[in-house]
């Protein structure tokens, strides 16, 4: 019996099992993470340096996650500030955009968080996607996809990057240029990427390219970028973490190339090899921020049903108190048969639409048993079985597994993508 940790919210739970463990590979040595950062700036990939780049007394917008996504911004920001400042460029020319993309306004304590020492230093705004006074339209990319830009992003002299890379249930991998479409894009634009993710109308059902890990023919992708590029950034500063939020690697330089780069590595960290597709997977979504509502969380769903043969069981430790994320998100489950659902969702696209759709596609093709702060009322409504705790979780799942069942448990379900090995 193997004895392990799961987060569900800031709390630890243990639990022994007969089980394999799914874990990232974190690498034996990790750096400083003060002297990564100043590595990576001096030494960016397919760019100029930002010494280089700069001219004193330039405007520059620096676009970084919101709360929902820890990306170690507290420690590289400092440096990269202190790097502007060696350029010439004072705190009175640098302003911090949140990239909320449709997501809620950050509180003071999260700007806190985010910032760290810079908070009261430097001036911070959150994204606005619904306003349009707030927005640039940049015309259409070739595809015609529309692109309307935060106003502050468009305004600066220079446009800076900056988040983490993981991985992404549909655009392949986040990060890079993600930070700027969605994260500082409209609502309109958000929508017009995202609904990439569908064939054609006559195909219907999902594009087999827009799934976790692949870039290569990702529909998604490809919009993401194309648009982006649109903004014209000047520099990337991207991080790699460890399951644990350490830096394992920094990346810096240009949008695309440094965030392939980053990409190579994520990808190396956060696939766990499987024996074979199992019977039941115990999955954390790896704590808060992680399950910090079901938008996010239903990402370590995403990725724990690969582990598992269809019809198997899936228990999902999410405490989600946010609650699901988006007002909208929970009217959709109105719509109960997949494919009057997907036809709605053609006919009116959300992404957080989407997100309802894959979540009860996949409640329709495993059984899901979820742990959360969501009532019974709720939580059967998304097509998934409420538990109250953990053991109860599990005496539910074993009443149908077979004799010796095949079980995996995977303690950051957010983070590591289960991948059958011969």
């Amino acid at each position: 019996m193997n004895k392990t940790v799961l987060k569900y919210g800031s709390q630890k739970l243990a639990i022994e099992l007969q089980a394999q463990a799914l874990t990232a590979n974190t690498p034996h040595d990790l750096p400083d993470p003060a002297e990564e950062v100043c590595r990576a700036l001096a030494n960016p990939i397919a760019s100029k340096s930002l010494a280089q780049i700069l001219k004193p007394g330039e405007r520059v917008a620096i676009v970084t996650s919101d709360i929902t996504r820890y990306t170690g911004s507290e420690i590289y920001l400092p440096h990269l500030v202190a790097e502007l400042n060696r350029c010439g460029i004072a705190d009175s020319n640098i302003e911090f955009i949140i990239a909320l993309g449709i997501h809620r306004k950050q509180t003071e304590d999260e700007h806190r968080k985010i910032l760290g020492s810079l908070y009261g230093r430097i001036t911070v705004y959150d994204h606005e996607c619904d306003d349009p006074e707030q927005l640039v339209d940049l015309g259409q990319t070739s595809s015609g996809l529309p692109v309307q830009i935060n106003r502050r992003v468009m305004a600066a002299d220079r446009v800076i990057v900056t988040g983490t890379i993981g991985l992404h249930y549909f655009a392949g991998f986040g990060g890079g240029r993600k930070s700027l479409v969605p994260g500082v894009a409209s609502r309109t634009t958000c929508m017009a990427t995202h609904f990439a993710i569908f064939n054609p109308p006559a195909e219907g059902g999902r594009n087999p390219k827009a799934r976790t890990a692949n870039l290569d023919g990702n529909p998604v992708h490809q919009a993401i970028l194309e648009a982006a590029k649109t903004i014209k950034p000047d520099f990337l500063l991207n991080t790699v973490l460890t399951t644990d939020k350490k830096i394992a690697k920094v990346f810096c330089g240009d949008l695309e190339q440094a965030h392939l780069a980053g990409c190579e590595l994520a990808l190396r960290l956060y696939t766990a090899p499987l024996r074979q597709l199992a019977d039941l997977a115990v999955v954390s979504c790896g704590g808060e921020p992680k399950d910090i509502n079901f938008i996010q969380a239903h990402k370590a769903l995403d990725y724990a049903v690969q582990a598992v043969r269809p019809g198997g069981t899936v228990i999902l430790l999410a405490a989600c108190p946010d609650g699901f994320g988006n007002a909208t998100f929970f009217d959709w489950f109105n719509y109960e048969e997949l494919d009057a659902f997907e036809k709605a969702l053609r006919n009116r696209y959300e992404i957080n639409g989407q997100t309802a759709w894959s979540t009860l596609s996949k409640a329709r093709s495993w059984r899901v048993i979820l742990i959360s702060e969501f009532n019974r009322e709720q939580t059967e409504k998304m097509g998934m079985e409420k538990a109250n705790h953990l053991d109860e979780a599990l005496q539910m799942a074993y009443k149908q597994l077979p004799d010796n069942p095949e079980v995996v448990i995977i303690p950051d379900g957010g983070t590591i993508l289960p991948v059958v090995e011969p």
